[in-house]
């Protein structure tokens, strides 16, 4: 048995075009004036939604409150979002052998409503969020203390170059994936030990 930790975004949910759109939003509320591009993602040494505000320019004072707005309004969002193809199925494969957590910089709340809507909430083991203190690393380690006794393999999932790093420093194998929000040349600058070009590839 492995353990299995996903990123969420970018990585499951197809979250792109609404951390866009939300984090446009968050600047017009907070009175930045920036305009909010996929760039402002595809280059952070860190992915959360801090990084990305101080990446959008705003000011180090509204950085809370931009990461609040931004979380509040993926959870204000009409129905969650849409799973990558093949993401599913894969997550199923794996639930019968495997056990699976998820790490993110989303909350709980958001990544439980999703997986809810997608029919794999009860195949996802654990979920530590935003809301769970520590640093990525240090939840992928709790991860690994709750679900493992043994030697057993862990692969860290992401499409971060940050998500890279945190399995890194964690001692878990990195799979960096190039469907998500970072580019392959980012992505490289870590050093992952796989490249996933498909969800399919992961099984």
């Amino acid at each position: 048995m492995a353990l299995i930790i996903f990123d969420y975004d970018g990585v499951l949910a197809d979250t792109l075009d609404d951390l866009i759109h939300f984090g446009q939003e968050a600047c017009n509320r907070l009175g930045v004036n920036h305009v909010v591009t996929k760039d402002d993602l595809s280059n952070l040494e860190v992915m959360s939604f801090a990084t990305y505000g101080r990446a959008c320019d705003v000011p180090e004072p509204l950085i809370d409150e931009f990461v609040k707005i931004s979380l509040n309004l993926f959870a204000e969002k009409a129905s969650p979002p849409a799973i990558f193809d093949g993401v599913s199925e894969v997550i199923q494969h794996f639930s019968t052998k495997h056990k699976i957590a998820i790490v993110t910089t989303n909350s709980s709340q958001n990544v439980h409503a999703f997986l809810t809507k997608h029919g794999l909430d009860s195949l996802v083991h654990a979920v530590y969020g935003v809301d769970t203190p520590g640093s990525k690393a240090q939840k992928i380690s709790m991860a690994r203390e709750r679900f493992l006794k043994n030697d057993e393999a862990v692969f860290m999932i992401g499409d971060a170059l940050s998500d890279v790093r945190a399995a890194k420093e964690a001692g878990v194998a990195s799979i960096a994936v190039t469907w998500g929000h970072q580019s392959l040349e980012t992505l490289l600058r870590g050093e992952p030990e796989y490249i996933v070009k498909s969800p399919n590839e992961l099984i």
